[in-house]
């Protein structure tokens, strides 16, 4: 008997993936985790049925939410991530020596227990010294919070569930407030190619564009997630992603990267004309 994982991507469209084996499967306070294997994407980890990441392409959108606003950011030294219990943001963003803490509020800790034992790829800086773990709501987490963050990264699932509030005009604007005044966000954007994940983008882009005066969105193409067209989304109090992108300061740290690159920085932000125009309707 064959085992497949599916996904439903729309009311027509399925995503499947031929599985070798079940590694975990259980019931936290908020979702339902699960941790497959298999020949294709290797490892990879399910919430409440919906893929959050594989080892194969898994280093795709954790290089493209961190590398992007640390290129733009003379000397982010302080960093808050919401969200990303896998670690994968947290491998990334512990390559710079100038950063000097790392908090992370993720809401379940059994999505970090699960992913040190079973996705070590991604989990394997959870315990650099500069990083602090907090379990809770990053939304009531950072309503306490006020010009103390140099970046901001918001690595949440999708905007229903446990990650809904994290999508809302509230959470956007304590994100501003808890930003240092040059201060910057990025989110996961949601993709714009099927039609209710266009709508939750629109919907999370408009709520930015009212909180922050500098806003642009950014793309990767990332095979497992729906459609394989993912946005980020960059909102800073001051810079700007391609005006102050320092390509020569970058490129000296010696950073490896397997998907980012400072000229791929530039041609991110270059969207399809069917983008632009679900933007700009909003904006």
């Amino acid at each position: 008997m064959q085992l497949w994982y599916s996904e439903r991507h729309t009311q027509n469209v399925k995503f499947s993936i031929k599985v070798d084996k079940q590694l975990f499967s259980g019931q936290s306070d908020f979702q339902r985790i699960d941790v497959f294997d298999s020949k294709e994407f290797g490892r990879f980890l399910t919430l409440d049925g919906y893929m959050m990441l594989t080892e194969k392409d898994e280093f795709i959108y954790h290089e493209m939410i961190v590398h992007v606003p640390m290129a733009v950011h003379p000397c982010a030294k302080k960093v808050l991530v919401i969200g990303a219990g896998d670690g994968g943001v947290i491998r990334e963003l512990v390559q710079y020596q100038q950063i000097e803490h790392i908090d992370l509020v993720e809401i379940d800790e059994l999505v970090v227990e699960v992913c040190k034992k079973y996705l070590p790829q991604t989990s394997c800086c959870f315990g650099d010294e500069r990083v602090h773990i907090y379990y809770q709501d990053g939304l009531k987490y950072i309503r306490s919070y006020e010009n103390e963050y140099d970046l901001i990264i918001v690595d949440s699932t999708d905007p229903f569930g446990p990650g809904e509030g994290l999508f809302t005009k509230e959470f956007y604007g304590n994100c501003f407030k808890a930003l240092k005044e040059d201060g910057i966000m990025v989110n996961q954007h949601e993709s714009p190619f099927y039609d209710e994940d266009a709508i939750a983008m629109q919907r999370a882009h408009k709520r930015i564009v009212e909180s922050f005066p500098i806003s642009r969105v950014y793309q990767a193409h990332i095979p497992t997630y729906p459609s394989g067209h993912w946005l980020f989304g960059f909102a800073s109090k001051k810079y700007h992603p391609l005006k102050d992108l320092n390509e020569i300061k970058w490129n000296m740290l010696g950073l490896k990267t397997k998907y980012y690159n400072t000229r791929l920085h530039l041609g991110s932000f270059a969207l399809p004309n069917y983008v632009e125009e679900l933007l700009r309707d909003v904006e």
